[in-house]
């Protein structure tokens, strides 16, 4: 297993928005691999969500057509799988945890349908094929996206677990999903700071809000779905929050450091939209640190779990130092 060294960068410091595009060595780690058992649990959630999903014969066929075009267009199930190893820690048995997990891939999908349309991020190129507006037209693709997040909703309230559980997930997903610190939210903060300068908050909040929501929304809803305590849950949104955080992070990063190819997806946008990113603010060498640390306090939480928590532990080193 990577390990990860320890860093006292902190986020205080001058802003740089000099970019370069020739990046400097990243002070962390060579890249990681997915670890072993990740492709397991990628298929899992695969099988589940063919399961979950409408055939493309279903009527209307070309709204079914459309959303399993973007499901199934390649994503590595970082999300649910985090759900589904999350589960873990406290139960043997991970079955149940399938529904919110796919739940939250759908959530996610409908976001990137919504994301790459021409009225936010305009982008033709997704994991490497056409934006499903580019295959489908802009309004089976808005629809798409409002189906796929109308189904997450009716899988996590199929889920098989006590009613509590399930109220509890819907909660705790909607609310990541949504504007109040959520998803949406952080969506709306992205856009309005494009072009403008952003201090240390706004940048935290964009991260947090637009991409760290979901993710800690994933690992939290796995516990409750494992019937973890209070004490737990709390951890784990921690835990989730913070790696969730150096996930953006490094997606920041990636988008100078890697070509279209490499990404799956157009190179080079945030720069060119002017978005609030930390290599914009902080450079490249200081973003690299800060995912970095942020990447040590998160596995820090996990530290009361010990081997229960490895594989959790593994996809967050993951995380941090991915490449593509």
């Amino acid at each position: 297993m990577a390990s990860l060294p320890q860093s006292r960068s902190t986020l205080s410091g001058r802003p740089n928005r000099d970019v370069p595009r020739q990046p400097a060595g990243p002070p962390f780690p060579a890249a990681m691999k997915l670890p072993p058992f990740f492709e397991e649990d990628r298929l899992a959630v695969d099988a589940a969500l063919e399961r979950l999903l409408p055939a493309e014969t279903a009527q209307p066929s070309s709204i079914h057509t459309a959303m399993r075009y973007s499901v199934f267009a390649g994503g590595k199930r970082i999300r649910p799988i985090l759900c589904l190893e999350t589960s873990r820690i406290f139960a043997s048995v991970a079955l149940p945890t399938l529904h919110p997990a796919c739940a939250i891939e759908l959530i996610h999908t409908y976001s990137l349908i919504h994301d790459d349309l021409p009225a936010l991020d305009n982008d033709d190129l997704r994991r490497g094929k056409p934006t499903c507006h580019k295959k489908f037209g802009e309004a089976i693709a808005i629809l798409a996206g409002d189906a796929l997040l109308t189904l997450a909703f009716e899988t996590i309230g199929a889920t098989p677990a006590a009613a509590e559980r399930r109220a509890a997930i819907l909660s705790e997903v909607a609310a990541a999903a949504g504007t109040i610190n959520g998803m949406v939210g952080g969506q709306v903060a992205d856009i309005e700071a494009e072009g403008k300068p952003v201090d240390e908050q706004m940048l935290e909040y964009i991260h947090r809000s637009k991409t760290a929501a979901l993710i800690s929304a994933s690992i939290t809803a796995g516990a409750l779905c494992a019937g973890a305590s209070s004490e737990d849950v709390a951890r784990l949104r921690r835990f989730g929050g913070t790696i969730g955080w150096a996930f953006q992070v490094i997606d920041d990063i990636l988008d100078v450091e890697e070509s279209s190819a490499a990404l799956g997806k157009t190179a080079g946008k945030d720069l060119a939209q002017q978005k609030a990113t930390y290599p914009a603010v902080y450079g490249l060498e200081r973003s690299h640190q800060i995912a970095n640390r942020l990447a040590t306090e998160a596995i820090a939480e996990l530290a009361p779990y010990a081997d229960r928590a490895a594989r959790l532990r593994e996809i967050a080193e993951f995380l941090v130092l991915r490449r593509t």
